[in-house]
C-alpha cells in the first residue's frame, strides 16, 4: 500500500505543468529564485512555491551564497524512483515555452557576470520580487510620514482598518458606515484613541453641515451605492475649500456573478462616468483612471480617482473646531 501511495505522490510531483518546467530548466542550470522568476515570466511567490515542493521530494537541491540560494536538479542523489521517472520524461518534454525558457536563460546568464547583489539582479522589476521587510503593507505605512491631514471623513469605513493607519497623522477621523455590527467593530479596534469617532449613517445622505471636512475618503464604496451619482455629491459637499476627495474602486466588469456575494450594487465604474460625476459635483479633478489589475482570476481591474474643491483651505485651531458635525453613534 506504501508503494502504491509513493507512487501516486510522485506521478503528482510531476503532474504540474510549472513544476515540470522548473525541472527541465534546472536540469542544466543553477539558478537563483530571481532568476527563475525572470526567465519563466511567473510569480515569484508561485516559483517559490514549486520549487520547495520539488526541493522536498529530493528532485531539487538547494545552495546559499551570500543572500542568494542557487537551485540544480539534484542528479544522482535524487530518490531512484525520481531519477528513473524524470528519464523518461525529461525525453519527452520538447516544447516552445521550454524552448522559450531555455533562451531567455541563455541571456540571463550572460548578463549574470558582473551582477554582484540583489538589488543590480532585479533593476528594472523590483516591484516584482521579494526581499525581507519590502512589502507593499511597509511601503504604506511608511508613507504615512509625509501625510499631514485635518478633519478626515472616512465614509464606509468598516471595521476601522484605514482609520487606525490615518489617525496618528490626522487632526481627527471620522468613521461613517450603515452597519451597526460593522461600526461597533470600529469602535473596538480604535479604542482609546480620542481623536477618532463613528457614525452610523449612509454616505448617500450625510448628516454633515456643508464644508465640515479636510479630506473625504471613499475607498471601495461606490460598488455598493443604489446612487453613486449621489455618494459623490454628498461628499463633494461636504469638503471645505481646498478640501481632497480620494476614491477608489472597481471598475466596469461583466462578473456580477462574483461580487453580487459580497453585496455590491453595481458592476464597477468607468473612469469617464466617475469623472463626469465628480465634474458635476463641482469637484477639480487630478486623475481619474485605472491604476491596477488583480493578479488573480478574474483579474478586476481598480480606478483611482483624486478630486479636490476650488478655494483657499482656511486655518483652523489646534484642535480643528469643526463645523456642525453629525450625530455619534
Amino acid at each position: 500500500m506504501d508503494t502504491i501511495a509513493s507512487a501516486v505522490d510522485l506521478l503528482r510531483l510531476f503532474g504540474d505543468s510549472t513544476r515540470l518546467r522548473l525541472a527541465s530548466l534546472l536540469e542544466k542550470n543553477e539558478l537563483t529564485v530571481v532568476e527563475i522568476t525572470k526567465i519563466t515570466q511567473l510569480p515569484q511567490s508561485r516559483v517559490s512555491t514549486h520549487l520547495g515542493k520539488l526541493r522536498d521530494a529530493g528532485v531539487l537541491r538547494d545552495r546559499r551564497e551570500g543572500a542568494l540560494a542557487y537551485y540544480t536538479m539534484n542528479g544522482g542523489s535524487a530518490p531512484a524512483s525520481v531519477h528513473r521517472l524524470w528519464t523518461l520524461l525529461g525525453r519527452e518534454l520538447d516544447e516552445p515555452l521550454l524552448r522559450s525558457d531555455r533562451e531567455r536563460c541563455q541571456a540571463v546568464l550572460r548578463t549574470r557576470q558582473g551582477t554582484a547583489n540583489w538589488p543590480d539582479a532585479v533593476a528594472g522589476e523590483m516591484e516584482r520580487h521579494y526581499s525581507p521587510g519590502r512589502t507593499w503593507e511597509a511601503t504604506a505605512i511608511g508613507m504615512l510620514g509625509l501625510l499631514h491631514l485635518g478633519e478626515v471623513l472616512d465614509a464606509g469605513s468598516g471595521d476601522g482598518t484605514i482609520a487606525a493607519l490615518l489617525a496618528s497623522r490626522s487632526r481627527r477621523v471620522t468613521c461613517l458606515d450603515i452597519s451597526p455590527k460593522v461600526l461597533q467593530a470600529c469602535r473596538k479596534r480604535l479604542q482609546g484613541l480620542d481623536n477618532v469617532e463613528f457614525v452610523l449613517g449612509d454616505v448617500q445622505g450625510l448628516r454633515f453641515a456643508d464644508a465640515s471636512f479636510d479630506q473625504v475618503l471613499l475607498l471601495n464604496l461606490l460598488t455598493y451605492a443604489t446612487d453613486p451619482a449621489r455618494a459623490l455629491a454628498e461628499a463633494a459637499r461636504v469638503l471645505r475649500p481646498g478640501g481632497d476627495l480620494v476614491v477608489t474602486t472597481l471598475a466596469a466588469h461583466e462578473q456580477r456573478e462574483v461580487t453580487a456575494g459580497y453585496g455590491h450594487a453595481q458592476a464597477g465604474f468607468r473612469p469617464q462616468a466617475l469623472r463626469d460625476w465628480l465634474t458635476e459635483a463641482g469637484l477639480i479633478v487630478d486623475r481619474c483612471e485605472v491604476t491596477s489589475r488583480e493578479k488573480r482570476a478574474p483579474h478586476f481591474a481598480v480606478v483611482s480617482a483624486f478630486a479636490r474643491r476650488t478655494g483657499a483651505r482656511k486655518p483652523t485651531d489646534e484642535t480643528g473646531s469643526p463645523a456642525e458635525k453629525g450625530e455619534p453613534s
